[in-house]
């Protein structure tokens, strides 16, 4: 059985999404949750479905070993960050070569990098009169929304689009790819 570690951050659609596309498969599931947000609504999710969940600080994950030692112990075929928003460790990125990956709400390389995020990106999609978005999953190295892309899907943005109506189109892409881009890297595996 395939392992799934999820960091999430927030409301936890995306992670919630991903755990019930799993729940009925004999090959994966997901193993836990964790979150840099003790009042996430992620952790609320977690729990309505038997996930275990760990919460951590921004020190315990960048400035020991708590959350990589976590991570050993849990030995994860895939780490998916999902609305997670610190910057991930060299340290775990190290230990877990090509096994972590993030969902962006862009077509990177635009609209990436340091404070792009949520609503920032889908209002500068607007500002800049992009004719379209989407999304991008992508390996996470040491720079934010730098690493190898897996996948991107698009959509077209028209002149009547608001951020609000983007993030919707956007969501709808990620809880119909996401799951199905997981389970593809994690068959795709040898073992």
């Amino acid at each position: 059985m395939k392992r799934i570690v999820i960091f999430a951050s927030g409301s936890g659609t995306n992670a919630q999404n991903i755990a019930e596309y799993f729940n009925s498969s004999p090959k994966a599931r997901v193993s836990i949750i964790l979150s840099n947000n003790k009042n996430a609504y992620v952790l609320v999710r977690a729990k309505k479905l038997n996930i275990p969940t760990v919460c951590f600080t921004k020190e315990e994950l960048q400035g020991s070993n708590k959350v990589l030692g976590i991570l050993q112990n849990e030995n994860p075929d895939i780490i998916v960050l999902a609305g997670f928003l610190l910057k991930f460790p060299e340290n775990i990125i190290r230990q877990f070569p090509d096994k972590i990956i993030n969902i962006h709400p862009a077509l990177l390389p635009k609209y990436g990098g340091k404070g792009m995020y949520g609503m920032r990106v889908h209002q500068a999609v607007i500002d800049n009169q992009e004719k379209e978005t989407g999304i991008t999953i992508h390996y996470v190295n040491k720079d934010y929304d730098k690493g190898a892309i897996i996948f991107q899907k698009s959509i077209l943005v028209s002149k009547k689009d608001t951020p609000e109506s983007i993030a919707q189109k956007v969501h709808a892409l990620e809880y119909d790819h996401f799951p199905k881009v997981i389970e593809k890297l994690l068959m795709s595996e040898k073992g």
